[in-house]
């Protein structure tokens, strides 16, 4: 297909997103949500992709919502109402969608994520950031709104309601480095190596078994809200049925045999 806010390609067994409006800062905009929206529709229905990458072109991943376009200044409604029904519609789809691919997703922030290009950045399971890259909220500071896209539930359940109330109230920058040291994010990458670097993650993670991703994922979720005695019973149960799959006879064969087991891809 051809983009225009967007490159889609493949590596392989990886897919690979760059957000590719750099002179406007990667801004979620209408046009470009859908263009994503329909690429992760593709790696949701072609199951020889095994992980995808995202990242984009620029100065920043994304500088957030396209305050100055359409979708929320156009037509008789007020810009509140507009404004919810892009939420609805577009952007919390969007990131429900990412959040929940059937493939592992890795994030290389190649730059700043601004206002909900922050929830976009972190919607991924593992995210790398370059050292030169900031988290900026400028929602309660700058325009009287709260944090969206999924900017609160990530963050919340990443670092605390300390530390996200801080950054909401302040409008403080959080630097990669920091990001990395409070648990934000996976690894705060050199530049040049971000890239390379978050390839080859994509790549040992297209290895994995092809339900891998969606039982960690849960599993962590389920902890989240589990008592200890619940957790173990929720592990009981899930080893129960993973025991009796295929991948598990073959990763024993590989350990014998002194080898990196070989799983099957999504069926």
């Amino acid at each position: 297909m051809s983009y225009q806010t967007i490159i889609f390609a493949r590596q392989g067994c990886v897919a690979l997103i760059t957000l590719n409006q750099p002179e406007r800062f990667n801004p979620l905009s209408l046009a470009m949500i859908g263009e994503v929206r329909e690429a992760l529709a593709m790696v949701r229905d072609d199951k020889s992709v095994r992980a995808l990458l995202m990242t984009a072109n620029g100065r920043l991943f994304s500088a957030g919502a396209d305050l100055g376009g359409g979708a929320f200044n156009a037509g008789s409604e007020s810009r509140g109402t507009r404004a919810g029904k892009t939420m609805r519609d577009a952007i919390n789809p969007l990131i429900a969608e990412l959040h929940e691919l059937p493939v592992p997703v890795v994030i290389a922030l190649n730059g700043g994520a601004a206002g909900g290009g922050v929830g976009l950045a972190l919607a991924g399971d593992i995210v790398f950031a370059a050292r030169s890259v900031y988290f900026y909220l400028p929602f309660v500071k700058k325009l009287g709104l709260v944090p969206d896209a999924g900017a609160s539930w990530f963050l919340q359940r990443r670092i605390g309601t300390a530390r996200t109330l801080a950054l909401c109230l302040t409008g403080e920058r959080l630097s990669a480095e920091k990001a990395e040291q409070w648990g934000l994010i996976h690894a705060c990458i050199e530049d040049e190596a971000l890239s390379t670097t978050a390839m080859e993650m994509a790549q040992q993670l297209a290895r994995l078994p092809a339900h891998g991703v969606i039982e960690a994922r849960q599993i962590c979720e389920v902890a989240s809200q589990n008592d200890l005695r619940s957790q173990l019973d929720y592990e009981a149960d899930r080893q129960q049925a993973l025991f009796d799959l295929p991948a598990l006879e073959e990763g024993v064969k590989a350990f014998f045999e002194k080898r990196d087991p070989r799983f099957s891809g999504r069926e």
